[in-house]
């Protein structure tokens, strides 16, 4: 009889082309992600060595990161922004490869549009020169992030050397509360285990509350496994899985996809498979979360206090420096902490779930004055949904303003940078020093925490608005 294996093992070992002893495994890359930031010196790096592009089919480019959010239609300010996005078109033309770039119908954040055309599937290896390149797990696949060089390499071999991590599996169970999305599970968990909590791990995510999510909720929960340290994370496809794939563009069609059924559904981890660390996780004692330090395990339940130095992971000395660094002190109440800017979008917030639930606070309600806020979609196909949805019309009557697709605030790599001693509300995934600009202090939340904070213009508990 076989041993039992995890899903993490099943598609890993599925992949592996040759184990080098006491050394990492070689292992093929089923999809490659680019955008202009990290690709352009890996293009170098092939014509340096006269080298080309093994497989142009099995690699996608969007640009994303630095591209403006207003205005799209006219030339890049920025003359870095512009000659990356430059390079990034002139080597996709270059090597064939598939290019969606700004002013394109299917333009976006790689880690959304990658989903939402179906290239994304269950059992797949996938990659990008991005860390958040986990978000891609929700389907069941094996996404992470990668160097420069490493681009370089999948460029020329379709291959990557990667040792092989170690298994983690979180169950959540039971049923969360009013006002608790994916964006305050996956904070819940990080604050329990730290930023640092599972390094060196690859995570699956299991239990009632990851089985009864939307794939939306799904990638925004694999989306932020980075910030705990995590190699990737990964959820086992079921019907939601299937349901959500089935029909997309670039998904495989008809008799084809019917042939892939059988193997995605066998994509689940066997009972007795041995994990090296296995947490479980109460869904009741999560409430909508809010972080109030400069890593993203540094938060709590939006209506709490912030903790006292000793009950804190991080060290009293660095705990110190962050809140020092935010403004605040220790056994301060997050409620009523007040808000220059809100953030809703990036590859963790920017779907159009997430814009629904920011709607169904705003509606009939009115931005507040002293409130700067940031509401960018993930991709043209949300931008659209957003429209046709009515959502936009909420938002317009509310006082607020829709932005075009991009990476935006999340980085500060483009022009949406939150001025310094300035406090954000955001849905992106990071909060650290100058994150979202020089100076610039975050506060991580879910759209809805987003959407009190927007309305109000102080952290609120959104549940008073449900």
């Amino acid at each position: 009889m076989s041993t039992p294996k995890t899903l993490f093992d099943k598609v890993w070992d599925a992949h592996v082309i040759r184990h080098v002893e006491d050394g990492p495994d070689v292992l093929f890359i089923d999809r490659h992600f680019i955008h202009e930031v990290t690709s352009p010196v890996a293009f170098l790096g092939l014509e340096g060595r006269g080298a080309g592009v093994l497989f142009s089919g099995r690699t996608f480019a969007t640009a994303d990161h630095n591209t403006p959010t207003l205005n799209q239609h006219l030339p890049v300010a920025d003359p870095l922004s512009a000659n990356q996005l430059a390079a990034l078109e002139r080597n996709a033309k270059k090597y064939n490869i598939s290019h969606w770039g700004l002013g394109h119908q299917k333009n976006g954040i790689v880690h959304v549009v990658g989903p939402e055309n179906g290239i994304t599937l269950p059992g797949m290896t996938i990659v990008c020169g991005d860390s958040h390149t986990s978000t891609h797990g929700a389907f069941g696949a094996i996404a992470f992030g990668i160097g420069t060089s490493e681009v370089e390499m999948v460029l020329a071999t379709q291959c990557i050397m990667q040792p092989k991590p170690k298994k983690m599996r979180i169950s959540v169970n039971g049923t969360v509360g009013k006002g608790v999305l994916p964006k305050d599970v996956i904070l819940y968990i990080i604050s329990q285990i730290s930023a640092s909590g599972a390094t060196g791990y690859f995570v699956e995510y299991a239990g009632d509350v990851f089985r009864n999510m939307t794939m939306e909720g799904r990638m925004t929960v694999c989306n932020m496994s980075i910030e705990m340290g995590a190699r990737g994370g990964m959820v086992a496809p079921d019907q939601t899985t299937l349901n959500y794939l089935k029909g997309r563009e670039l998904a495989p069609q008809g008799e084809a996809w019917d042939k892939l059924v059988p193997y995605f559904e066998s994509l689940k981890t066997d009972e007795g498979a041995e994990f090296d660390v296995d947490l479980t996780f109460d869904a009741a004692d999560i409430e909508p979360q809010i972080t109030y330090g400069t890593n993203p395990g540094l938060g709590t339940g939006v209506t709490r206090q912030i903790p006292l130095a000793e009950a804190v992971k991080d060290g009293a000395a660095s705990y110190k420096k962050s809140l020092q660094y935010m403004g605040f002190a220790e056994n301060d109440s997050m409620l009523g902490k007040p808000v220059d800017f809100v953030f809703l979008g990036s590859c963790t917030n920017g779907r159009i779930e997430d814009f629904r639930a920011f709607a169904s606070i705003v509606k009939g309600r009115k931005k507040a004055d002293n409130v700067t806020a940031w509401l960018v979609p993930g991709s043209h196909i949300v931008e659209a949904q957003i429209k046709e949805e009515g959502i936009l019309d909420i938002l317009s009557e509310a006082g607020f303003q829709l932005r075009q697709p991009g990476c935006s605030a999340c980085l500060a790599m483009n022009e949406d940078k939150i001025p310094a001693g300035k406090y954000a509300v955001s849905t992106s995934n990071r909060n650290f020093e100058g994150r979202q600009g020089p100076g610039a202090r975050t506060l991580l939340a879910s759209p809805l925490v987003a959407a009190a904070a927007a309305v109000t213009g102080k952290v609120t508990d959104p549940r008073e608005f449900i």
